[in-house]
């Protein structure tokens, strides 16, 4: 027995007439006929009284008018009880960081997204090496941040920001001050610490390495972590140029544009089997947070 022979039972008990139950139910009139042969089948008892000119309903089929009714209630009401189950369950949703930066962005966008998807759970991965591509092909996590040069290439890219290069570095070194700088002069600025090479794209790296050639080796601090950049940076010790990502910069430090260096485009990729409604809502609310850092930064310039 099933929900579809006691939909076209009730129909034809109602209009007691099977093309007009076919209409509304919207199926053919022999599909109409066929369920109610099975349904007479698997209850041994006729349920319509049928001749050329007439159907009525035998004393069995009115008394199984009742048990209809109540089992398709079930059915509605157990469909109903598992959909809102369902939804009520949490929603796992994978992110994929390369360094701490990035995981400062996210700070405010998980926030944003606790408030607006409450039942999600955001299950952060920090992986500072190319396999952080491979748990988005396996979709151990849905999303990542990442340069375009850098994105997955089976996965699907989503601009946020074109992020320009800056010079870090603290407020009492020799940089501090200048409101723009060329790598001409990053190249006699002193000691430089230098970022990893899984963290950003070729394209930049070709940068990094065009102001290391020539240095000296104590002029140069080869770094295997962000933190350990942020740190030299942050204590006077050296300068770092980075690719300017909106909501990242450490108070404290100076960010100086390098003039005579290209733009990066830096986003989400993610695979198009994992574009789920709360995935979709955490682009969403990286698209606005990024505008409005991007807005806050325009601000801030004089």
């Amino acid at each position: 027995m099933n929900t579809t022979q006691l939909e076209c039972f009730m129909a034809v008990a109602n209009y007691l007439n099977f093309s007009r139950a076919a209409g509304q139910l919207q199926i053919t009139q022999p599909a109409v006929s066929h369920q109610i042969s099975t349904l007479e089948d698997e209850l041994g008892v006729k349920l319509f009284l049928r001749t050329s000119k007439s159907v009525r309903l035998t004393r069995a089929g009115m008394m199984y008018v009742q048990y209809a009714q109540e089992l398709l209630k079930l059915s509605a009401l157990s469909r109903a009880r598992v959909q809102e189950f369902q939804e009520s369950l949490s929603v796992r949703l994978g992110i994929g960081c390369r360094n701490f930066l990035e995981l400062k962005l996210l700070t405010p966008l998980l926030e944003r997204l606790r408030q607006s998807m409450p039942m999600l759970v955001p299950a952060v991965r920090l992986v500072p090496f190319a396999s952080l591509d491979n748990l988005l092909e396996e979709e151990e996590v849905q999303v990542i941040f990442t340069f375009r040069d850098s994105a997955p290439p089976k996965a699907d890219y989503r601009e946020f920001f074109r992020c320009p290069v800056v010079c870090a570095c603290s407020t009492t070194h020799l940089l501090a001050g200048r409101t723009s700088l060329t790598m001409k002069e990053l190249q006699n600025a002193g000691r430089m610490a230098t970022c990893p090479r899984t963290v950003y794209p070729e394209r930049f790296l070709q940068l990094q390495g065009h102001l290391m050639s020539g240095r000296r080796a104590e002029e140069l601090f080869l770094c295997d972590q962000m933190e350990v950049v942020q740190t030299l940076v942050a204590s006077g010790y050296a300068f770092a140029i980075l690719p300017d990502i909106p909501g990242t910069h450490t108070e404290g430090l100076c960010y100086i544009p390098v003039e005579d260096t290209p733009e990066f485009s830096y986003g989400a990729a993610y695979l198009k089997s994992s574009l789920t409604p709360s995935l979709r809502k955490f682009l969403k609310l990286l698209d606005e947070l990024l505008n409005e850092k991007k807005n806050e930064k325009k601000l801030e310039k004089p």
